[in-house]
């Protein structure tokens, strides 16, 4: 069978480019609009998207109040709660997959694991989560604590965070709740297992009350590129972000990646690395009117507004230095996230760019890739990055919406299918079946099958 592609989207109605939401274009009132996303959720399903994406933090980011005003999706001021909003598009939709971040440092595994079981139900086995560490400083202030954990003691939490997960959905047997009229037996007893978990960050009893979901475990998703954050993915993710604004960069990372996955015991197919292409992929009918609409969205953006986005990718403000002099180099360790600072200062750095043209490349991108062009080439620029195994596919970031996922559905998904590399129909039964993921087995009771969900 050809490995095929995988493709993921973002439900956000503002879009990407910090400009975006002010193009003529866009939607007009984009702020926690339940009927926006839901026309988001079905356009990327008729274009046969693996699955939708909902980013979070616990945080109004307070650094820039510019960037707020201006509506910058670095400062998060307005957004659905994840599993909320998906559990809702859950009803509208058949076959993509849900994924919803959440934090291992702020939230227990108990709600963690019940949580997304009750959206893997719900959705009939389309649940995955987005496993963080939170990377925003100022969540901390909103728990009750009062400063951020380390990295090392993140991601160390995380992993007993996710192993405690993993035993709460194993609680029951699948075939444990027979739900007989005839005997009387709603559920067998012997058919349970109780966790009762003690571990440095966690104490937790079990089991949990719900049935196992029906991809056994949602389908976990995870984005950190330090050296800890690849050694999780390679030991645990079924899926990983990955920021890598060049192909030579991504190569790279893919086979770091899962070079680490033998000592695990797993096979390199059982993980997908998924970079992000820019801002948004570029697309229109032709080169020339793709480099049009990146010129519309970049006059939307002010100097100010540049400056303090890219000052908030790099950790580090950039106000007092020359507008059109170089980036300097970025100091100090981030109790944050350390990936995409890095990959934007390793660019800059590399192309000897000014503070004006990174901000320019980041608002256009990330820090990420960017590919623009007509539908054709478009798929070429993915196609040469999936046949070189720089990646198993891509988040597809959209500048604007509707237009921006529109664009990308009607004139660069029929490209790849018509090349063979991406689906024409949904087959699957789950997320996990979907994406030819396998299905987690319970170590209570291996011999027990699933029964009919």
């Amino acid at each position: 069978m050809t490995k095929m592609m995988n493709l993921i989207t973002a439900l956000h109605s503002i879009g990407y480019h910090p400009g975006g939401w002010r193009h003529p274009e866009a939607w007009s009132q984009p702020s926690v609009n339940f009927e926006q996303n839901l026309q988001t959720a079905k356009t990327a399903e008729r274009g046969k998207f693996d699955m939708l994406f909902t980013g979070d933090s616990n945080s109004v980011k307070m650094g820039s109040r510019e960037l707020l005003r201006a509506g910058s999706m670095n400062g998060r001021p307005v957004a659905f709660e994840p599993v909320t909003l998906l559990s809702a598009i859950a009803m509208h939709t058949k076959n993509i997959g849900l994924l919803a971040t959440a934090t291992t440092t702020y939230e227990e595994p108990w709600t963690l694991a019940r949580k997304f079981a009750s959206l893997d139900h719900i959705s009939g086995g389309r649940a995955c989560w987005n496993v963080v560490t939170t990377s925003t400083f100022a969540d901390a202030l909103n728990f009750s604590k009062t400063e951020h954990l380390p990295a090392d003691q993140r991601y160390e939490r995380a992993r007993e965070c996710v192993e405690v997960c993993k035993g709460l959905w194993d609680s029951w047997a699948d075939d444990a709740f027979t739900q007989d009229k005839e005997s009387g037996q709603f559920l067998d007893p012997d058919k349970l297992h109780v966790l009762d978990h003690k571990g440095k960050y966690f104490g937790v009893k079990g089991p949990l009350n719900i049935r196992r979901p029906p991809q056994g475990h949602p389908v976990l998703f995870m984005a950190g590129q330090s050296e800890p954050g690849r050694e999780f993915a390679a030991s645990t993710a079924d899926c990983q972000f990955a920021v890598t604004p060049s192909k030579e960069m991504a190569i790279g990372f893919y086979a770091d990646v899962k070079s680490r996955m033998a000592k695990y015991g797993r096979s390199t197919e059982e993980l997908r690395i998924l970079p992000g292409v820019g801002v948004g992929v570029y697309v229109g009918r032709t080169a020339e009117e793709a480099d049009e609409f990146i010129e519309q969205l970049e006059s939307r953006v002010s100097p100010v507004q540049g400056v303090q986005h890219l000052s908030a990718h790099l950790g580090m403000d950039l106000s007092g230095y020359p507008i059109d002099g170089p980036v300097p180099e970025i100091t100090g360790d981030n109790l944050g996230v350390s990936s995409r600072r890095f990959a934007v200062a390793e660019m800059a750095k590399r192309e000897n760019l000014t503070i004006r043209q990174t901000y320019l490349r980041v608002i256009r991108s990330l820090g990420h890739v960017v590919m623009k062009g007509s539908g054709k080439q478009v798929a070429d620029q993915m196609e040469d990055w999936f046949t070189s195994n720089a990646c198993d596919g891509f988040n597809v970031h959209v500048p604007i919406q509707p237009g921006g996922l529109n664009r990308f559905v009607d004139l660069v998904i029929p490209e790849l299918q018509r090349r063979g590399l991406f689906r024409t129909e949904y087959s699957g039964k789950s997320l996990r079946e979907e994406m030819g993921l396998p299905v987690a087995t319970n170590p209570f009771f291996p011999a027990h099958v699933a029964a009919a969900q």
